[in-house]
């Protein structure tokens, strides 16, 4: 009996835990952070950098099914960059794109999310404002833009998600004579605004 029971019991658990990851849902919310940038600066420079820290905030969305999940988000970053030499000093506003896909593992409410996907940079500078690379964002103007690579896993507790994440650059920037590669960490939290 009491085996019979368990095994009940386990069943229950699992169906639960299953819906609550094959069926498809949609998620909205907002996010904001803290983020270290670094440049891989090219070879034969003699600069190199140090780490500065930076902000981010914006939107997410996220569709799922199955467990796996597409996660694409807008925000506007600001990265800071220092070289040794004390005379250059590199700052980087943009609005960033990520398109990520991923995968979840948990329920109850609590639940682990690992993904990986491209980011779009669209670099406010004097040559374009906020809202141009706004505009450049919501259109999918991609060209001349810079572009990364993101790697990451998060932790969502209800309503309320954690990110820690790699972004790895794959457009070289240029500043005084210097080139290099955008590389930085950055730590999130999200909260959710509603679920369908």
């Amino acid at each position: 009996m009491k085996k019979t029971l368990l095994i009940l019991a386990i069943a229950v658990c699992a169906a639960f835990t299953s819906k609550a990851q094959v069926l498809p849902n949609f998620q909205f919310g907002i996010k904001g952070g803290l983020d270290v940038a670094s440049v891989s600066t090219s070879a034969g420079s003699t600069l190199s950098s140090n780490n500065q820290a930076g902000y981010l905030a914006g939107v997410w969305a996220r569709v799922g099914a199955l467990g796996f999940n597409f996660q694409p988000e807008l925000y506007y970053t600001s990265k800071s960059e220092n070289f040794d030499n004390g005379t250059v000093q590199a700052n980087f506003k943009s609005i960033d794109l990520p398109l990520l896909l991923g995968g979840k593992i948990g329920a109850f409410g609590l639940g682990a999310r690992f993904y990986t996907g491209p980011v779009i940079s669209f670099l406010i500078d004097k040559n374009n404002s906020f809202s141009s690379a706004l505009t450049q964002a919501s259109t999918l103007d991609y060209k001349n833009q810079n572009f990364a690579w993101q790697f990451g896993a998060g932790l969502d507790i209800k309503a309320v998600s954690f990110d820690l994440r790699y972004e790895a650059g794959l457009t070289s920037h240029s500043y005084e004579g210097a080139s290099g590669k955008l590389n930085l960490f950055s730590l999130t939290i999200a909260y959710r605004l509603f679920k369908i």
